[in-house]
């Protein structure tokens, strides 16, 4: 089976503050996305930047056979959330936004307001088919790209961009840590035999702290002495399938000229040792075409497609 991740970037029916200005658009849009899916033939496929439910639906009209669609209850102030595309039908686990009980609120602007749940909800479903019972959480943390008071993308000064840089990452990873907290519940200390996945837009790379804050006891990454060595740890890991990604594709934005790899798959022990093949953009293609984004995200309103590519794992039942 294939598991996937996809941030599709403003999906919005036309006439929005947000979305393509006019049906043409659109349709060109979705045409797109569905194109591109039809190819990955995903079993499950997470999804984020849905602004418009219906605008999800209609993705799901133009795709072949009879697809899932399950979203969150838990938008950000533009209406975007996550949700999963699957070929079979899911029993959601948990949709919350919540932070930990112990995590106090973080500081979100100049004024000392402060936030205490994700910007967006944190998705959990379960599917099973015929070989395997599956529990995949999905999300899309507090992004990179700064805005400042007054719906501005550029900073007045070098002291508020410091600042408003790092009340992001105080958001991104309270996040990461909510997130966290939905993955322990699903392992349960059980990662050895049970079939979890953490998927979606992390909005950082793999060696951020806001990504290593997912991973739970360090030591046992791929690629390290650690990896094929068994120890009490195992039961509580999630793995990065970065490193199984071939090096030439280990992007999904490229980001004013430069490659980064922000959407993840992580891994339960059990099912990481039945990874046969990770990648980004479609299977079989060298490396994903994408545009280079800038830090107004409104310029790119109505573009067809998305300006990520999708991440991917073939898993041996």
């Amino acid at each position: 089976m294939l598991l996937g991740t996809w941030n599709l970037e403003n999906l919005y029916r036309p006439g929005g503050p947000f979305g393509p200005k006019d049906k043409a658009a659109y349709e060109t849009k979705l045409a797109a996305l569905a194109a591109v899916i039809t190819e990955l033939d995903p079993t499950l496929l997470g999804v984020q930047e849905v602004g418009d439910p219906d605008a999800l639906a209609d993705l799901a009209g133009m795709l072949d056979g009879e697809w899932q669609v399950t979203l969150s209850g838990h938008p950000d102030d533009r209406g975007i959330r996550v949700g999963f595309l699957s070929r079979v039908v899911p029993r959601i686990l948990a949709d919350t936004n919540v932070f930990p009980e112990l995590l106090r609120p973080v500081q979100a602007d100049d004024t000392g307001s402060t936030v205490s749940h994700a910007g967006r909800g944190l998705l959990a479903v379960e599917i099973s088919t015929r070989a395997l019972t599956l529990q995949v959480a999905v999300c899309h943390l507090k992004s990179k790209l700064l805005s400042y008071p007054g719906g501005r993308f550029q900073p007045r000064d070098e002291g508020e961009r410091a600042r408003y840089g790092a009340y992001a990452l105080y958001r991104r990873a309270a996040e990461a840590t909510a997130l966290r907290a939905l993955a322990d519940n699903l392992l349960a200390g059980e990662g050895r035999t049970r079939d979890v996945a953490v998927l979606g837009d992390l909005n950082d790379e793999v060696q951020a702290a806001t990504t290593q804050i997912l991973l739970g006891p360090p030591g046992s990454e791929i690629g390290t002495p650690g990896y094929d060595r068994p120890d009490s740890g195992d039961a509580t890991r999630l793995w990065d399938v970065a490193p199984l990604i071939p090096a030439e594709q280990r992007y999904s934005r490229v980001n004013s000229g430069r490659r980064e790899l922000i959407d993840h798959i992580l891994v339960s022990h059990r099912l990481v040792h039945r990874v046969t093949a990770a990648g980004t953009g479609l299977p079989g293609t060298e490396q994903p075409t994408l545009p280079s984004v800038g830090a107004d995200p409104g310029e790119r309103r109505g573009a067809a497609g998305s300006d990520h590519a999708p991440v991917w794992v073939r898993v041996q039942p």
